[in-house]
């Protein structure tokens, strides 16, 4: 399975489903009400009849799957989904959206003790307590695995050997 399938299955189907209903809708609108030009104007060419329509299904059909995709991605990520929703949805220009990938958490990692998903910003398992990432031995924070010495207290990190001045 290909990394883009994954992301396109984290879509709710119901995004999906009004997607289609909306982009379709707005497109046979925008079909019949460009075949009947206003009063004293030049009807639209042939090719705007046949473009408008499908340009207007393109962008939405692609704006309300990339809301889902929101919507989706933020809550198996274990972040407020209803508001990131909301903000993709109410923010225009799609800078909700583009907000959202900017300040989106990283992906839940596994404990590996007892299996639970655990959010990438806790240092130990909250169902076994279990360290699912590295810590200082002596402030107990959790450090880097390229780090050599504690960013919050300074201490020599184990496996690696102090530089002599």
């Amino acid at each position: 399975m290909s990394k883009f399938q994954d992301n396109i299955r984290i879509i709710p189907r119901a995004a999906k489903v009004t997607a289609w209903i909306v982009s379709l809708g707005c497109a046979i609108l925008i079909g019949i009400l460009s075949t009947f030009p206003p009063d004293h104007s030049q009807p639209i060419p042939m090719v705007g009849r046949i473009l408008l329509p499908l340009l207007a299904f393109a962008v939405l059909f692609i704006y309300i799957h990339l809301i889902g995709y929101v919507n989706g991605d933020s809550k198996r990520r274990g972040m407020r989904h209803v508001m990131w929703t909301l903000l993709a949805i109410f923010i225009p220009d799609a800078i909700g959206i583009i907000l959202y990938f900017i300040l989106r958490d990283a992906m839940p990692v596994t404990c590996p003790s007892c299996g639970t998903s655990v959010l990438s910003k806790f240092t130990f398992c909250p169902n076994c307590g279990t360290s699912v990432k590295p810590t200082c031995p002596h402030c107990g924070k959790a450090v880097d695995l390229a780090w050599t010495h504690c960013a919050h207290c300074g201490s020599t990190l184990p496996g690696h050997i102090p530089r002599t001045a």
